[in-house]
């Protein structure tokens, strides 16, 4: 539709020895027109909302910015309109020319690691949203701007080359008062081409300087019937957020194809040689679910936090991510490849210190796929409280019919439930 801010590639840049500073100097010095590494856009982030890139500078750093409240619209109606070209955004990850740099991106299939894939996407959409917001007139932006969720990647390749030049390119698609949603499409060269890996769309929210409360942000406005069309998109993806949430089982009562189907996987299960409910056996080729799980400890240190001095949720969705891969690879016994990422909820940030407690649960098997659901919880080590941060749905593909995983307590078939209608979104979405 139209071109991203992006002057030349980055690995020619870097081959010439342009330092990362010098890029954006050069940035700045031509009307507006940006490029950047996908390595710098951190660091592009702390220099919107002014943050310090040392830990014990955070407080007098966070300090500083409630000053910025002074700057926020009291009604959307104070701010300018910005066009979607306003926010898109081209970021490269040279793989193929930095060998240096594959060494964070390598897994020991020789393809390339998801989690940091993850990680990029998230810091690239926060800095699509600032771009749409951005006053030129101000140093810092006011705007406290956090991922809210991940409301869908769609993977279009099985194989990232992990010594091919990735290329990341986004922009703002759709915003309400104070949420934004953000498209971003990631390519690869290889073989004299760019083709294509996955699309993504995620879901911020601004709120103040404080990250205490919401703030208001550029309308969008519309250029052409195409943008239109995109926008409408997003209304209608903000629509489906709302019915599934509302349609939720932790809300209400399973409906009644779905209470059949549990109560059918229940009556498969009872052992035919006694007449009692309480005698269950499993069928060939199954699995309990209680026997589906993973679980894993992360210790939050100041190295993973993000821009606001909190755990950056790109590496909450990493360590989900890996989790959820290693319990789906050991629950078929063979290398699962990643379909897709769905409907991911940051309920609350993850303070630093913190200690992280991950779940992951194979939820729903159907053929060769496998729905993986990863609950992370934050614990106080103190008042022994815990507190939900994310839940992550996973969908992966295997080369073999894998075992069906049954439920035994109610709970259970809520999650088998929950995990069907993800998968059931994911087929659909698809085509």
């Amino acid at each position: 539709m139209f071109s991203p801010r992006v002057l030349k590639s980055a690995s020619s840049l870097m081959c010439r020895g342009v330092s990362t500073g010098q890029m954006w100097k050069a940035a700045d010095m031509a009307e507006g027109n940006t490029f950047l590494l996908v390595s710098n856009v951190r660091n592009r982030l702390r220099e919107i909302v002014g943050a310090s890139t040392n830990w014990k500078d955070h407080q007098q750093a966070l300090a500083e910015r409630t000053s910025l409240s002074q700057y926020l619209a009291q009604s959307q109606d104070e701010l300018p309109a910005k066009t979607m070209k306003d926010s898109a955004v081209e970021a490269h990850l040279p793989l193929g020319s930095q060998p240096t740099l594959r060494e964070k991106y390598l897994n020991y299939h020789n393809s390339v690691r998801f989690g940091r894939i993850l990680e990029d996407l998230d810091s690239l959409a926060v800095l699509i949203c600032y771009s749409h917001t951005w006053n030129k007139e101000l140093k810092r932006s006011p705007l406290s701007i956090v991922t809210a969720l991940v409301d869908k990647i769609d993977m279009r390749k099985n194989i990232i080359y992990p010594d091919c030049d990735i290329k990341f390119t986004g922009h703002v698609t759709w915003v309400g008062k104070t949420s934004i949603e953000a498209k971003m499409h990631v390519s690869q060269y290889h073989d004299g081409a760019y083709t294509d890996v996955l699309d993504a769309t995620f879901v911020m929210v601004a709120r103040d300087p404080e990250n205490e409360r919401a703030a208001f942000i550029n309308p969008l406005k519309l250029e052409s019937p195409e943008e239109k069309a995109i926008f409408q998109q997003g209304e209608i993806n903000k629509t489906r957020r709302v019915e599934l949430s509302t349609a939720s089982l932790l809300k209400v009562a399973p409906a009644a194809e779905e209470r059949t189907l549990i109560h059918n996987l229940f009556l498969n299960t009872l052992d035919t040689r006694t007449v009692s409910f309480r005698s269950r056996i499993l069928s060939t080729n199954s699995v309990w679910m209680e026997d589906a799980k993973m679980k894993g400890l992360e210790i939050c240190h100041p190295q993973e936090r993000n821009i606001f001095n909190r755990i950056f949720g790109g590496f909450l969705m990493r360590k989900a991510y890996e989790l959820g891969w290693a319990n789906a690879c050991a629950f078929a016994g063979c290398r699962p490849t990643l379909v897709a990422v769905d409907d991911i909820i940051f309920r609350k940030p993850v303070e630093i210190g913190s200690l992280l407690l991950l779940s992951s649960q194979v939820c729903y098997t159907e053929g060769m796929h496998i729905q993986v659901r990863v609950h992370t919880e934050v614990l106080d080590p103190l008042t022994r409280q815990h507190s939900t941060t994310n839940v992550f749905h996973f969908t992966f593909c295997v080369e073999k019919d894998i075992p069906a995983v049954v439920p035994q307590s109610y709970g259970e078939s809520m999650l088998y439930l929950d995990g069907k209608r993800h998968f059931d979104e994911t087929m659909r979405s698809q085509g």
